[in-house]
């Protein structure tokens, strides 16, 4: 199975973290949007997709991506985050709704906390420290391992 997992990761690398986790797991490739051949895309069999959330959403750079990307109709994706709290639910609507417009068919979720000083919170040291820890990036493993189980 040919699996991709694409993600943007600032600030603290928390992203990356669990998408290397990912990674390692089921012998994906990895990449950043920008190193993204769009007309390649289709050529996977599933495709990841992930960053830290920043104003209730994903990264912008995986939007402009989605976007990019021809009609995926029946190209199977899944969808990860970092947080630094907050529901994922409402996170991950933006993304979902983009990745369905393009014919994607969900496979599965996945979010954990992640270490954030984003603008004022910087202030009060941040919030979810420690975040991704080892238990975050066993879980990513975890997810990704039954998500490719059941393809």
């Amino acid at each position: 199975m040919k699996i991709m997992i694409v993600y943007s990761s600032f600030h603290h690398g928390n992203t990356a973290k669990i998408a290397k986790g990912m990674a390692d797991e089921i012998n994906a490739e990895l990449a950043k949007p920008e190193e993204v051949e769009v007309e390649k895309a289709k050529e996977y069999d599933i495709l990841g997709f992930g960053s830290g959330i920043y104003f209730l959403r994903h990264h912008r750079a995986i939007f402009e991506l989605v976007k990019k990307l021809p009609n995926m109709r029946g190209k199977k994706a899944f969808i990860f985050s970092t947080r630094g709290a907050g529901p994922v639910s409402l996170y991950h609507k933006p993304l979902k709704r983009e990745l369905l417009r393009k014919g994607f068919k969900i496979a599965g979720e996945f979010s954990c906390l992640g270490y954030d000083t984003f603008a004022y919170l910087k202030l009060i040291g941040g919030i979810s420290k420690g975040h991704p820890n080892k238990e975050d990036i066993e879980k990513a493993r975890d997810f990704i391992r039954r998500l490719v189980k059941f393809q």
